[in-house]
């Protein structure tokens, strides 16, 4: 199990996999089956939420749904279309209430908050979702329609709307990448950001100078101080979030 994203595995598998196509999902040979492939997906979640993506092996997924490590190939092929059922049952979860708010803005906000919860309650999902090729499973298509459906009343064509919402949740994607990174190097280096900025902000300002650096020293320091550290992750999604939102506005008001 090498591949690491969604869409590398053979479509037609995949696909009778992500729907139940029982004339396409037959029992392979091999020894008889004594689990499911719900099973054997919900161990593959269990692991990588607990111990990161790598750590999904068929050996490791065998031994957690109990069953030898020959016999998950009866019930997936290989990683690539394991990982499409992994990710594509994490979307079939997610909430999916009927819009209710007027305000376009206040929707595509709740689209975006809705995809940072799923990106960092699965930080794995950051490494393997690719945009440009999801599996088009039952999960991936309902959470597609649902979030499209946040575009109603807007004015934008249908080509707009598919980028429009690609364009968001690009912006979540990058983010949320962003802040595992930090989270990351919080936990190797035993040092919270607020503690490492503490230790490093009076070293630069000695060693910078103000005449050679001047925006450098000025403006770090101003946004150091806000934020108690060098990159404050619900700062930079509060910005970026409201950015993304304007420059959609600038496309919708003139689709108005």
């Amino acid at each position: 199990m090498t591949d690491s994203s969604t869409g590398a595995g053979e479509p037609s598998r995949t696909l009778a996999l992500l729907w139940g196509d029982p004339t396409l999902t037959a029992p392979r040979k091999g020894p008889r089956r004594s689990a499911t492939p719900d099973q054997v997906v919900e161990a593959a979640l269990s692991l990588a939420d607990e111990r990161g993506l790598a750590a999904v092996t068929v050996r490791a997924v065998a031994e957690r749904v109990g069953v030898s490590a020959m016999s998950v190939y009866t019930y997936v092929p290989g990683k690539p279309e394991l990982l499409d059922l992994m990710v594509d049952r994490l979307h079939l979860a997610m909430p999916r209430p009927p819009w209710r708010s007027r305000s376009w803005r206040r929707r595509l906000t709740d689209v975006a908050e809705a995809n940072r919860a799923l990106l960092t309650t699965h930080a794995w999902l950051t490494e393997v979702a690719a945009l440009s090729r999801p599996p088009l499973g039952p999960g991936v298509m309902a959470k597609y329609e649902h979030e499209l459906a946040a575009f109603d009343g807007t004015g934008l064509g249908d080509v707009e709307t598919d980028a429009a919402l690609t364009f968001l949740l690009g912006f979540v994607q990058s983010h949320c990448r962003s802040a595992h990174d930090a989270a990351r190097a919080t936990t190797d280096s035993a040092m919270s950001d607020a503690d490492w900025w503490a230790a490093n902000q009076p070293v630069l300002a000695r060693a910078l100078d103000p005449a050679a650096y001047p925006r450098a020293v000025r403006i770090g320091a101003a946004a150091g101080e806000a934020h108690g550290a060098a990159w404050s992750a619900d700062a930079a999604w509060e910005f970026g979030l409201a950015r993304t939102l304007d420059g959609l506005a600038a496309l919708i008001d003139a689709a108005a």
